[in-house]
């Protein structure tokens, strides 16, 4: 085991574990998923609130574990390993920036100077990876919070050039938004709505009125 690098390490500790302890043995893809959701708030809390780097790294340490446990399981069924999960995710990081890397993983002489190239470039490859993807839409899941389905899906649809729906006056600052999103909450509480479930269908109008304009639209 000296000879194992810290990686290396967890991946065995965790096959042990799946072999020796009953509770980790019974873990599936479906029963990890709400540990998946939970660990990834919580970084996600250690890094807005400040916390130390430690506790940033214990977070980080968890969430870890999640995608370790997922790859054990498929490995078990002869699907694909941790090292196939790393390997991919190595050689789509090279092919999907080849504003960094040439295809053989190299560094370019030179690299771009602005987001909106590197945004093109960006798009451009996974629109080449994924041609069944006709929509700027696609690929967004539908288990996002409504809010943060939303803030994808305008992202996107500017990035495609579509159009957009009419906004507000800007806040100054984030404080001020929170303050605006909550009184909407709020409205919608008091009026008993459900602002998630408003919002969700919401976005899900406009993505079905953009598709339908963009399948509309001259090629």
């Amino acid at each position: 085991m000296a000879d194992q690098t810290p990686g290396e390490r967890l991946v065995t500790v965790i096959a042990q574990l799946r072999e020796h302890c009953p509770w980790m043995g019974a873990l599936t893809h479906a029963s990890l998923v709400e540990y998946l959701l939970e660990e990834a708030y919580e970084v996600a809390e250690a890094i807005e609130d400040g916390h130390p780097d430690a506790e940033l790294q214990g977070e980080l340490g968890d969430v870890l574990l999640q995608v370790v446990l997922h790859a054990r399981l498929a490995e078990e069924r002869g699907s694909f390993t941790f090292d196939d999960v790393a390997r991919g995710l190595g050689a789509k990081m090279v092919r999907r920036n080849p504003h960094v890397f040439r295809p053989d993983g190299s560094l370019q002489d030179s690299f771009p100077a602005t987001l909106e190239e590197i945004e093109q470039k960006w798009d451009a490859v996974k629109r080449a990876e994924r041609p069944e993807r006709r929509h700027a839409f696609d690929g967004i899941p539908e288990a996002l919070p409504a809010l943060a389905k939303a803030q994808k899906s305008l992202d996107r649809a500017d990035r495609a050039g579509l159009g957009l729906p009419a906004g507000v006056p800007v806040p100054a600052n984030e404080d001020e938004l929170g303050n605006l999103l909550l009184a909407v909450v709020r409205s919608a509480r008091d009026g008993g709505m459900d602002a998630e479930r408003a919002l969700r269908a919401a976005v899900g109008r406009y993505q079905r009125d953009q598709g339908h304009q963009n399948d509309q639209a001259p090629s």
